[in-house]
């Protein structure tokens, strides 16, 4: 193979896109400041204003985005607060990627929390901007300040009709020190905030303009494709590379280093790499290696008889994380017509995203640059000085777009692995995983087991309710050997918003012998699975409609006292008096999404309507899903309704998009996808093996209300992903009589 034509998915993109017309796109490969602007580069360390908005000499502003971009709609977000409060012309504003560096605070793009994190933050630096062009103005007039206004772009002067473009006045705001006494404006006078507004990046994505990290292409840059450990903690015993480096443009073969003790943190796999000129003789260079591997205490793994542990542990007692009343009592006086148990089962998965890791990396004159698909460029940074003992400051981190992500690139191991092939290469490389690479050697979401037992009293009302769940905590990846969760409680399992006298949730302990991370909404995704699953469960014994069961259960309006009620629940790091577990607005979101769905309407046979409620990352969901099951046991959806409650929002359609593409997200796993590992390796390696939702299993709707609130912002990304997979299941039953209490569904409906 000597001829090599490098024809990539963005330039196919672009290429058929724009009929008639030769378009060429400049790679994203860094920020260019412009002289006589508000220049975000030069900007003082205290200087929000600065470091997020750039005023160039036309009067485009350009505003900064710190947060990656991921397909949830954040730099979209973050214009539309900046430019609302800037008075800023939306056609007349430009999107910045901000490089990793602590200046910006928290860069890490998960856990919901950018709106969260920075509504206020960004309002706070656009009015910053915007009243230091009022003042410019009335100086330059010899007016008051107060009797000037800035709208649209223009700062007036009523009085004596005199108006002066932004783009007028750049010189004179370029060197004025911010003012600290701004006042944001009024909720009634926002234009662009709690609007929707069309994805700032859209056109260039659908065009192939847009840059993501595999579109990187960087003067004399090598690809790198790494043959990795099968078993986590193994190591290289022996390699023979002669026939790799015998294939036409391979470069070099280079030993990555070892991860052979826990914790293993974000670091590398460790393995070979195979640097060529272009991805296929990197592809068919790693193929040819012959590697041997060493043993690993991980090698006995098998997730199939794991399963057997994790269930035996969810029958003794365990850690206690919230105990109210007395469950066991409760438990033991009910008897057996007013007691009923259940088992639940989810499996490890992978978070799949559709664009596999990619980062490329330069070292050169002591910097190392890097270019990454990654969700915390701060993480990236601190990694790789430490694997190289560089200064962070010698580490600039470029964030590209992302092509999905749902927790894997907040793990910067990728990233990484090109950091160091560069350095020790002397060349721009670019590492590429592949699909099986993704599948095989990720972080993934634990396995868990859960047993819910639960009493009713004479009149069908739920009295007492035991959760308990075992299963490997996140916390092994960052401490050698710890079994005991951490944050995993919090989601789902010590803040379940009964009013009910007796409630307890335990958990069991694990090992992690497999790399495990957080996925889409973490821990909530097999605990809410579990006890909205049980609570329907718990409906039917009772002979209630579920909807009503489930009011009950919940109770009053009222706000949760979590530690008086026996709970460790953090609220997701969040105040409670700033975000209080509100069951009126929990029970809102259950009667709207219920009502959307027509709930207790006649159905055809095999047909059923199933709910499920829930709170994460302080937002209020509910979902009502409609199923048909056909005697084949085949499955189609033909609706399903979603009500959130998440606070204030920025961009409504966006909080749709989020709402739609979870439960999407949510169905690949309950239908199909499980990760399964025999001998410490993972079995799946594609989409044939590891199957996501294809279009025609998908809802044939999904109808999203926004309920309008003045309350704080909080979540969208991950909240509206737990509550699917369980009223998928409980639909199931109402249509058939079969429970579903492990995922999967896979065969379970044609068994």
């Amino acid at each position: 193979m000597t001829d090599y034509f490098d024809l990539s998915r963005r330039r196919f993109l672009r290429t058929t896109a724009v009929a008639g017309a030769a378009v060429f796109a400049v790679p994203l490969l860094g920020r260019r400041a412009v002289p006589g602007a508000i220049a975000s580069e030069a900007a003082a360390a205290d200087s929000e204003a600065r470091l997020f908005v750039a005023l160039q000499p036309d009067g485009t502003v350009e505003i900064t985005c710190h947060r990656s971009e991921m397909g949830q709609h954040a730099r979209t977000a973050v214009a539309q607060i900046v430019a609302d409060e800037l008075e800023a012309d939306w056609d007349r504003i430009t999107i910045a990627q901000a490089l990793g560096d602590k200046r910006y605070g928290d860069q890490n793009t998960d856990g919901s929390r950018s709106i969260r994190f920075n509504l206020e933050r960004l309002r706070l630096v656009g009015a910053t901007v915007r009243r230091m062009l009022r003042d410019a103005a009335a100086e330059r007039w010899g007016v008051e300040p107060g009797s000037c206004r800035a709208e649209q772009h223009r700062v007036y002067h009523d009085a004596s009709g005199r108006s002066l473009d932004y783009g007028e006045l750049v010189e004179a705001v370029a060197g004025r020190e911010p003012p600290t006494d701004v006042t944001p404006k009024d909720r009634k006078d926002w234009r662009y905030i709690g609007k929707g507004k069309a994805i700032v990046d859209m056109q260039d994505i659908v065009s192939g303009r847009a840059t993501f990290a595999a579109d990187v292409r960087l003067p004399g840059t090598l690809v790198a494709m790494i043959a990795r450990p099968p078993v986590v903690l193994a190591d290289v015993a022996s390699v023979d590379d002669s026939a790799a480096r015998e294939v036409p443009g391979v470069v070099d073969v280079i030993r990555m280093p070892s991860l052979t003790e826990n914790p293993v943190d974000f670091n590398p796999l460790g393995g070979v790499a195979v640097l060529a000129e272009h991805t296929w003789a990197a592809q068919l260079g790693r193929d040819k290696l012959d590697i041997s591997w060493t043993d690993s205490p991980n090698a006995s793994y098998d997730s199939a008889s794991f399963r057997g542990r994790l269930e035996t542990a969810c029958r003794e007692s365990g850690d206690v994380h919230r105990s109210k009343g007395d469950v066991e009592a409760a438990l033991a006086e009910a008897g057996d017509e007013r007691r009923h148990s259940a088992e639940y089962y989810v499996p490890h998965l992978a978070q799949a995203p559709m664009e596999p890791p990619s980062a490329t990396a330069r070292f050169e004159d002591g910097v190392m640059e890097v270019w990454a698909a990654t969700q915390n460029p701060q993480a990236d940074q601190s990694l790789i000085a430490g694997l190289l003992d560089l200064p962070p400051e010698k580490v600039k981190v470029h964030v590209t777009l992302l092509g999905g992500a749902f927790g894997r690139k907040s793990k910067p191991d990728f990233s990484a692995e090109a950091a160091w092939l560069a350095y020790k290469s002397g060349r721009p490389v670019r590492v590429q995983w592949q699909r099986e690479d993704d599948i095989r050697h990720g972080f993934f979401h634990t396995v868990s087991a859960q047993r819910l037992e639960a009493a009713l009293d004479d009149g069908g009302r739920l009295t007492a309710l035991r959760h308990r769940s075992t299963f490997p905590t996140i916390n092994a990846t960052f401490e050698a050997g710890a079994e005991v969760p951490g944050f995993e409680t919090d989601l789902g399992l010590s803040d379940a918003p009964l009013a009910i006298p007796h409630i307890q949730a335990e958990t069991g302990r694990a090992p992690a012998q497999v790399r495990t991370g957080w996925m889409r909404s973490v821990a909530n995704i097999y605990h809410v699975f579990a006890l909205q699953s049980f609570l329907a469960e718990m409906a039917h014994k009772a002979g209630r409609d579920h909807r009503d069961f489930l009011l009950e259960a919940i109770g009053p309006d009222r706000v949760i006292d979590f530690e008086a009620e026996g709970s460790k629940f953090d609220n997701y790091g969040a105040d409670f008096d700033e975000y209080p577990f509100d069951t009126g607005r929990l029970k809102h979101v259950l009667r709207r999404a219920t009502d959307m769905a027509g709930w207790g309407r006649e159905l055809p046979a095999r047909s059923g309507l199933g709910l499920a409620v829930h709170r994460s990352f302080l937002t209020y969901v509910a979902t009502v899903v409609e199923v048909a099951v056909a005697e084949d046991g085949s499955l189609r959806i033909p609706g399903t309704w979603v009500a959130v409650d998440a606070g204030t929002v920025v961009n409504r359609d966006s909080v749709r998009n989020q709402m739609e593409g979870a439960s999407v997200f949510s169905l690949s796993y309950a239908l199909h996808s499980a990760i399964t590992v025999k001998d410490g390796a993972v079995e799946q390696g594609n989409f044939d093996d590891y199957p996501v939702a294809r279009m025609p299993e998908a809802p044939a709707s999904i109808s999203v209300e926004v309920v309008d609130s003045d309350a704080p912002p909080a979540g969208v990304g991950e909240p509206g992903t737990p509550p699917f997979a369980p009223a998928l299941c409980n639909a199931i039953f109402a249509a058939t009589g079969k429970r579903i209490r492990e995922l999967p569904i896979g065969e379970q409906l044609r068994a």
